[in-house]
């Protein structure tokens, strides 16, 4: 006669200590890789900023070869607003006259262009540069 020899079927799967091993580990990681996501989608939001501030300045050459001056209302350069809002909506963008030694306090020798962050791109900060070619803050470009 048979006996019989095998052992009870146990339930197979995880315990509770090695799930909350395995979620340990998973929050370590997440905590870890969040703060670079965050710089990451700031600097790529960045460009948004950037570029429109270059395209601007564009347009302000561009005016200022037809009229010998620069213009602080960007409506004269085709925009429907001034401030300029980019697409996203991350940045306000308006033009200023330079400080010395720049300019004399005049649109003639120089305009200065601000981005000012707005939204989720506040924690950024702010982006100028101006038509002799200054960037600001000069880690950010």
């Amino acid at each position: 006669m048979k006996t019989n020899t095998q052992r009870p079927h146990r339930n197979r799967g995880f315990s509770l200590i090695e799930l909350l091993i395995a979620m340990g580990i998973i929050g370590i990681l997440a905590s870890i890789a969040y703060p670079s996501y965050q710089n990451h989608i700031q600097k790529t939001n960045r460009t948004e900023g950037q570029n429109a501030l270059l395209e601007i300045l564009a347009r302000q050459q561009n005016f200022f070869s037809r009229n010998m001056a620069y213009t602080t209302d960007l409506t004269q350069l085709g925009y429907v607003n001034d401030p300029v809002i980019t697409d996203d909506g991350l940045y306000s963008i308006a033009a200023a006259t330079c400080n010395a030694p720049f300019a004399v306090n005049n649109l003639a020798g120089c305009v200065r262009l601000t981005a000012t962050a707005q939204g989720r791109q506040l924690a950024d900060g702010n982006l100028t540069i101006n038509s002799a070619g200054a960037k600001a803050p000069a880690n950010r470009w």
